[in-house]
């Protein structure tokens, strides 16, 4: 069940920082462009209702089930967490300018090194192309590492991102996860 907001109470969320779920060691560190008013007032990641990562990450093999985003706890459980490039709530992903991508990459990175995950996995290839400075990106595996750190350019799960349906961004996480080696947890 999610939350109601009224319009006032979700831009009182504006600028607000969301915690990351994370701990050293992870399997795949998944890493969203930024907080949304939704996920900012929640103080859950990817909470608002169109967004489909819940629903790709379980039909991906990631989870055993759909979570909610007030269970994101339980991903540490699955060797699983959550960043993001950068870490202030906006409405919509255009209110950042160019420098605060290349700024959260670069806090990004030193979080990696600390954090050292197995995968980092950017859901938005726009984001990693800023970020980076990577501009001939595309979704899938990078050349790029950080450290020991394989990165994995994913589709943003956001209902606004109509090039890929829920089916075709599961098979793509399913291709991380797989090259991840990490099982499928279907059942």
């Amino acid at each position: 069940m999610t939350a109601r907001f009224s319009p006032e109470e979700l831009q009182a969320a504006r600028d607000h920082l969301v915690p990351d779920v994370v701990t050293g060691g992870l399997s795949v560190l998944f890493c969203g462009i930024n907080p949304g008013l939704m996920t900012a007032a929640t103080g859950h990641h990817f909470a608002r209702p169109g967004n489909r990562f819940w629903p790709v990450l379980h039909l991906s093999g990631f989870t055993p089930r759909r979570l909610a985003p007030a269970e994101q706890g339980e991903l540490l459980s699955y060797g699983l967490g959550i960043t993001n490039v950068v870490a202030r709530a906006t409405a919509r992903a255009d209110e950042l300018s160019a420098e605060e991508y290349r700024e959260g990459g670069r806090i990004l990175t030193a979080k990696v090194e600390r954090l050292a995950p197995r995968r980092l996995a950017v859901v938005g290839v726009t984001a990693y192309r800023t970020a980076f400075g990577e501009k001939k990106a595309s979704v899938g595996p990078q050349e790029r590492t950080i450290g020991a750190t394989r990165i994995w350019v994913l589709p943003n799960p956001s209902g606004l991102n109509a090039h890929w349906t829920a089916e075709s961004m599961a098979e793509e996480y399913a291709r991380l996860r797989e090259a991840a080696g990490m099982p499928d947890l279907r059942g």
